[in-house]
């Protein structure tokens, strides 16, 4: 299947909003998972909202900002796709996702970071709009940013080795755990100044960095958790749409104090 179509099938299933019967998704679904991520108030006391809808596409094939970025030229990938006629613009209630392919090299990934969010600068992109990069580690990084897909070399002689991922993509496989990790954190923080743990609003905690590598009940030390296997022995713990199905981590629960999941089995 395409990687963009998996992907969409992951970003428009984060709604919590019934779907006709031929599209509802089995669950534990994705759609159970952004619920937690919907208990979330801003300073007014209103939620994040429990649906996602992808307003608007934009497609560099060209590259024409190169195949090495910064967190700084990233916003000028987004100065490109605001620019391009018309790309939504939304400050308000909208947040930008920005996906690089497996060839594009970003600052700090693989090192540090395999996806981030921040919001751009006025003086660069014209508004102040959340976004998040996250970028495709089948190439460069897999046994760091698609971990449980692939696992450092240093675990080949020992542990439970790689899980079989679920759509057939151990790159996508894993920028869709990361982009859900990032949706939550950007939907709970867009400003970096809402909801994190810690001291350091410059080096925040956030509801996805708290349950990092956490994927089912009983996770933690390394293990990530109890999950599912499907016939052909591919790893998910939610459905999407249309039979499709995902391994993405858990995030943190304001109500349970602890992280969660909808394939909680207590």
């Amino acid at each position: 299947m395409a990687v963009g179509l998996i992907l969409k099938n992951f970003s428009s299933k984060t709604s919590s909003t019934p779907s006709p019967p031929p599209l509802s998704a089995a669950k534990p679904s994705v759609s159970e998972w952004w619920r937690t991520v919907s208990l979330y108030t801003d300073q007014t006391g209103a939620n994040v909202s429990r649906s996602i809808l992808i307003a608007g596409e934009y497609t560099d094939s060209a590259y024409s900002h190169g195949t090495g970025l910064t967190r700084l030229t990233i916003q000028q990938v987004i100065a490109s796709a605001v620019k391009s006629a018309p790309f939504p613009v939304d400050h308000k209630n909208g947040i930008y996702l920005i996906l690089t392919s497996q060839d594009v090299t970003m600052q700090d990934f693989c090192r540090a970071v395999c996806g981030f969010h921040y919001f751009t600068f006025p003086s660069m992109v014209g508004y102040t709009l959340p976004y998040a990069w996250v970028g495709n580690s089948g190439k460069q990084c897999p046994e760091v940013c698609a971990y449980p897909f692939a696992v450092p070399g240093y675990m080949g002689g020992g542990g439970p080795g790689a899980l079989k991922s679920p759509n057939g993509d151990v790159g996508v496989d894993g920028m869709i755990s990361v982009i859900g990790h990032e949706l939550a954190e950007l939907s709970s923080n867009p400003l970096v100044n809402a909801w994190y743990a810690g001291e350091d609003p410059t080096a925040p905690t956030e509801i996805g960095d708290l349950c990092e590598g956490l994927y089912g009940t009983g996770g933690g030390g390394g293990y990530i958790g109890q999950v599912m296997r499907d016939r052909q022995g591919k790893t998910f713990n939610m459905n999407g749409r249309r039979g499709r199905k995902f391994l993405v981590q858990w995030i943190w629960s304001p109500v349970l104090k602890a992280c969660s999941g909808p394939n909680a089995l207590d």
